[in-house]
């Protein structure tokens, strides 16, 4: 069973780089799901599925999956394709602003 170590994205309503989650090692299934027949819920026999360790590194996830025997994959996050703009609600009222203030 292989392990994947990877940073989670922000979520969308976080817009600044303060909220800067840390490394995640998540064990990949090893088995399929199945539907119960009974009730029809999804389960699984694997619990190795409900593990997720969190590290502030990404040096001491491998180090740990090295350390326990592991095999794992690291998925590097991607780039940041939004520009960081420095804005602040007074600019809307900036007598210099280009374009039409309404209200």
């Amino acid at each position: 069973m292989t392990a994947r170590i990877y940073r989670p994205a922000p979520s969308a309503t976080q817009s600044g780089p303060g909220a800067v989650k840390p490394w995640k090692l998540e064990y990949d299934p090893e088995t399929p799901r199945a539907i119960d027949p009974l009730m029809g819920w999804t389960s699984s026999g694997d619990m190795k599925q409900q593990i997720r360790l969190r590290f502030e590194t990404k040096e001491e996830a491998i180090a740990y999956a090295e350390r326990n025997g592991v095999p794992y994959r690291v998925e590097e996050p991607g780039p940041n394709l939004a520009p960081s703009r420095k804005a602040s609600y007074a600019d809307n009222f900036k007598t210099t602003r280009i374009g039409l203030w309404t209200h």
